[in-house]
């Protein structure tokens, strides 16, 4: 099996790419010795999101049902064609997605999306796909902020394409910080933040491996 996990952070050793790491051990646990996993730094990449060419959609074009655009996820998104399984992890900036993560599902995603009847899926094939946000806000100013509904939407056009119900999993009151003293940031607490993450992470790193090990087992 091949399983991606994709990094929608700045940061490559933050939050979110270590949730994502763990996700990776369970399924390549649960995939056995032969899967092959692969952490992408999304951020390590130069590209844009769709230019609006319609290339992808052009009657016997040569890119129909592939983004005509050359640059350096070219070829990642021609490896995620073939995936077993894709993992998407990022932060959540201003209530949505990083926007390297936004670009990146424009380019992989609209080229399988055709304006036919039902919006019919012509990716390659049948991909399990999962979501790992992580956020500062706690879990109930995540609900009271409607959160979860809005990204449910991106979640909701992944499985219509690669065929799958996403699995999905929301981190609370993450640490932005190593010592919070050192910036104007009044509204949080580092000593508060600090314990939050001693009693909740290693639980949030464990659903991210139960994450990925479903997707492999499902």
């Amino acid at each position: 099996m091949d399983i991606y996990a994709v990094n929608a952070s700045p940061r490559k050793k933050g939050n979110t790419a270590t949730l994502l790491q763990h996700a990776l051990d369970g399924a390549r646990e649960a995939a056995g010795n032969s899967a092959h996993t692969e952490l992408l730094h999304l951020y390590a990449y130069t590209y844009t999101g769709c230019k609006s060419c319609f290339a992808c959609k052009l009657k016997g074009g040569k890119s129909y049902g592939r983004c005509a655009i050359k640059d350096d996820i070219t070829p990642v998104l021609e490896n995620l064609s073939q995936a077993d399984a894709i993992i998407f992890g990022s932060p959540i900036y201003f209530g949505g997605v990083s926007g390297m993560l936004r670009c990146f599902e424009e380019r992989l995603l609209f080229p399988y999306l055709t304006y036919t009847e039902g919006h019919a899926s012509i990716a390659p094939k049948k991909i399990r796909t999962g979501f790992v946000y992580t956020m500062n806000v706690p879990a109930a100013l995540m609900e009271e902020w409607k959160y979860p509904e809005r990204l449910s939407m991106m979640e909701g056009y992944v499985g219509h394409i690669f065929g799958s119900q996403p699995q999905v999993l929301h981190v609370n009151n993450t640490v932005q910080f190593s010592d919070y003293s050192k910036y104007v940031c009044t509204m949080f607490s580092g000593e508060e933040k600090a314990k939050y993450r001693e009693e909740h992470f290693a639980e949030d790193c464990h659903k991210a491996h139960a994450l990925g090990a479903a997707l492999v087992t499902a």
